[in-house]
């Protein structure tokens, strides 16, 4: 019997990293991989930090050989497979270890889970984790969600592998059974908004003023510099830095335009529209990646409708790319305020107490959407009141009110021109609405009174009252 830490289950990419990750921090790991080929070449390529590794050939090896109570983290596809896995620890573990899910899991599955576990046990966390394979490997952002008692057991595993900012770890407890899981899905949202918007601001470089990869390259790195400090706007120009070996074409001139995706932003969507949330700006990304997908769809309808080329969007300057930055950090702003908006409404809806300050800190460092911004959000949530609203918080009103103009002779321009910007539209859509005191809405409730006899209610007194127009 080995007195191993934490146990680890599925040495994938992302659970090799995360392993080995452990064990750098002087932490003995037990191993086990579904084929023991991929364990047996684990082990190979772990070099120094073999000794620091038990591998192990079943399930049993590997409860019997991690010290209780047993935290063992399972890296496996999400969905079904997590749950095959439970089952077949279930009559292995104790009522007091502790299941790990690691994965990009929906949180309605960790709460499921959490309630079929119940006070029998074992216990189980969701843990979100951002940062991909590099991040797995030398420090991601962890969010965790569970019993703050079987947290307390893998505290210190969890915050000596998290990436550090400032000498800060990136981990925290968030809440109760799926809090940690949402979180994740929440960040994952902000990420697809924030990645179609640096694209709408390229293709805007890159068609509408003819500028090549490598110059918006530059321009990104510059933008890296100041108010978008990022590392998607740090990745984008490396990105457009890199050429083709086997072309010489940069590369991104030689990438098909289909984009993939895994769900979550699409989960983000779902869930933010069932809690009566407005993310306009996920919800755009989610459809342009869709649309994307449509390729020979859209090559026809190019063809029918004349958009083989685009209008040119008129001279450019260093006021154009000025313009271009304060209008990508606006919508960059909009899109976080619409992610806080959906976890504070989910916070209520579960009873998690979520701590905003602390997911803003956690997301400096390590995580895909890590940015200077969110030293901002932490402020903002520093103060004695939390704001309804990101966007009314004092130092977002002060940066919004400087930067929205440019968002707005930005896109006006793009449709002027009939370039796509859907996700800087929804961002700009978002903002006017929500700074106008008055909206057009009473036309809707009209509308439905008419039809449905919904009634409504009126500005000059209380009451629920119907229009003088009759049955609809």
């Amino acid at each position: 019997m080995t007195d191993a830490d934490i146990g680890l289950i599925g040495l994938g990419v992302m659970g090799a990293n995360l392993a080995l990750n452990i064990a750098d921090k002087g932490h003995t790991v037990a191993v086990y991989n579904r084929t023991p080929e991929k364990t047996d070449s684990f082990m190979q390529q772990a070099g120094s930090l073999a000794d620091r590794f038990v591998p192990c050939r079943s399930l049993p090896d590997l409860v019997a050989a991690i010290r209780p109570p047993r935290p063992i983290i399972m890296m496996v596809k999400a969905g079904e497979a997590v749950d095959e896995q439970i089952d077949a620890l279930k009559p292995l573990v104790a009522a007091d270890d502790i299941l790990i899910d690691a994965g990009n899991a929906n949180f309605h599955d960790t709460r499921r889970r959490v309630d079929a576990l119940g006070t029998a046990g074992p216990r189980f966390l969701g843990v979100g984790v951002s940062g991909g394979a590099e991040g797995a490997r030398n420090g991601p952002s962890i969010m965790i969600g569970g019993t703050r008692e079987s947290y307390a057991r893998v505290e210190p595993i969890l915050s000596a592998i998290a990436a550090r900012y400032e000498d800060d770890p990136c981990s925290a407890y968030l809440g109760s059974d799926g809090a940690g899981h949402f979180v994740k899905t929440i960040h994952n949202g902000i990420e697809y908004a924030n990645m179609q918007m640096i694209a709408e601001i390229f293709g805007l470089l890159r068609n509408g003023y003819g500028r090549s990869p490598k110059d918006i390259g530059h321009i990104f790195d510059r933008w890296n510099g100041g108010m978008l400090k990022s590392y998607l706007i740090e990745i984008t120009g490396k990105v457009l830095a890199a050429d083709d070996p086997d072309t010489g074409q940069p590369v991104v001139d030689i990438i098909l335009d289909r984009a993939g995706q895994k769900g979550t932003g699409r989960w983000t969507a779902i869930e933010a529209q069932a809690l009566g949330v407005p993310a306009t700006t996920i919800e755009a990304a989610v459809s342009a990646r869709a649309l994307s997908a449509l390729k020979q769809e859209r090559v026809a309808a190019a063809e029918i409708y004349d958009a083989r080329h685009f209008d040119g969007l008129g001279d450019y300057g260093v006021e154009t790319v000025k313009a271009l930055e304060k209008a990508l950090h606006a919508a960059t702003i909009i899109a976080y305020a619409q992610g806080f908006a959906a976890l504070s409404a989910a916070s209520d809806e579960n009873g998690w107490d979520l701590p905003y300050r602390d997911i803003a800190r956690i997301w400096r460092a390590g995580c895909i959407i890590r940015s200077a911004f969110l030293d901002v959000i932490m402020r903002a949530y520093e103060d004695a009141s939390t704001p309804s609203n990101l966007l009314v918080a004092p130092a977002v009103v002060e940066t919004l009110t400087e930067a929205a103009p440019a968002l707005r002779t930005v896109v006006a321009g793009a449709v002027a021109a009939g370039m796509p910007v859907p996700a800087l539209g929804a961002a700009l859509g978002y903002f006017e609405t929500y700074r106008s005191a008055r909206t057009t809405a009473y036309l809707l409730q009209a509308q439905r009174d008419y039809f449905g006899e919904h009634g409504f209610e009126r500005t000059d007194r209380p009451g629920d009252f119907h229009g003088p127009w009759g049955p609809g």
